[in-house]
């Protein structure tokens, strides 16, 4: 019953930012890069009970993961500047973000 709960909600979240965002894309750009996903996440986590320590190293991994979804963002966004086909850009970004985060992977283990 929870997870049906938690769907709902996250799935109205995400119905009003593409509400926002498809008559203002400025704006629903800039809520579209609020963490909402993590916050979501966190307070579900926690409402089931998880241990602090738990929600801190999701919290720290979510951190981890900026970087890559950046370059991603970028990626997709000048494809699209240069009016490549949605699903080609999507492709692209998403190759982008696993390069990314296998070359960050990579580095972080060689210095740590």
């Amino acid at each position: 019953m929870f997870t049906i709960v938690k769907v709902i909600v996250s799935a109205i979240i995400i119905g009003i930012i593409t509400e926002v965002a498809r008559r203002f894309p400025d704006k629903g750009g800039v809520i579209a890069a609020l963490p909402i996903v993590s916050l979501l996440s966190i307070i579900w986590l926690y409402v089931q009970g998880e241990h602090k320590e738990s929600l801190s190293k999701f919290a720290l991994a979510v951190v981890s993961g900026i970087p890559a979804t950046v370059v991603m963002l970028v990626i997709v966004g000048i494809s699209l500047h240069h009016s490549l086909n949605l699903f080609i850009s999507l492709s692209l970004g998403i190759a982008g973000w696993l390069i990314f985060l296998y070359t960050q992977d990579m580095v972080m283990k060689h210095l740590f």
